[in-house]
């Protein structure tokens, strides 16, 4: 790479070899023209997902502590870019989505970030509305009020000077919601609602009831509170979307 990235996506993976091949092909795709990396993050994959990276082109970096936010804190330290973009491996990009997050940062040197939603690519139907309405109302909020309330962690991008590191003692929702909130103290946070990231609806197998009632109530927004006010790990993280080992 012959000058510093402008970007550096980030992408922990955790047993990720059925999805990671989309995301890293939908990133090679981009329609920006500057200089980029992608940084995959294996956090203890015992699947081809490390190789499948590395076959396509990214960096891989190892964090042998398990959770997503140790995984986003190893994969940002080595990150080399002036933005680093929090990304997934179950996601897919449109080829503008990096340009537009530029053309965001460059219209105002005072943003210290640039967020946006999530659109579910595949799953039940109630599932596409459910985050259509959520990220409508973020879109509704933002509008009103100039503040970013919720962003996906698929979909957050920051200065890399404005980063004062991630909770490693959360699990869910601390590289969102912590991150987020984090961010904002550093300065102006852009919410845009047009830059969408396709992810996978494998989380919504379960069904409505579960997803509302145990995998939000309780896995996110429970823990999220009980882990951040104990300033420690008191309730773990909710199980993999998918198994161990292949």
């Amino acid at each position: 790479m012959s000058e510093r990235p402008r970007f550096s996506i980030v992408i922990p993976c955790f047993n990720e070899a059925d999805y990671v091949t989309d995301a890293l092909l939908s990133l090679r795709k981009q329609d920006f023209d500057g200089e980029y990396e992608v940084i995959v993050v294996d956090n203890n994959c015992t699947d081809d997902t490390a190789g499948i990276a590395r076959d396509l082109g990214a960096r891989v970096v190892a964090e042998p502590v398990p959770g997503v936010c140790n995984a986003r804190q190893r994969g940002t330290e080595a990150a080399l870019g002036e933005i680093v973009v929090s990304a997934d491996a179950d996601t897919v990009y449109g080829k503008d989505w990096l340009s537009r997050i530029d053309a965001r940062f460059r219209a105002d040197e005072r943003i210290v970030a640039v967020v946006g939603p999530c659109r579910y690519a595949d799953g039940p139907r109630w599932g596409q509305v459910y985050a259509r309405a959520l990220f409508g109302a973020v879109n509704g909020a933002y509008r009103m009020t100039g503040r970013a309330v919720y962003a996906s962690a698929t979909n957050i991008a920051f200065r890399r000077e404005a980063w004062t590191g991630y909770d490693t003692t959360l699990t869910q929702g601390g590289d969102e919601l912590d991150q987020l909130r984090r961010l904002r103290q550093q300065g102006r946070v852009v919410y845009d609602h047009g830059n969408p990231t396709y992810t996978s609806g494998r989380r919504l197998a379960r069904g409505f009831a579960y997803n509302v009632f145990v995998s939000l109530s309780v896995h996110y927004l429970l823990t999220y509170a009980v882990n951040r006010v104990a300033g420690r790990r008191v309730l773990g993280s909710a199980p993999a979307f998918r198994e161990a080992a292949r």
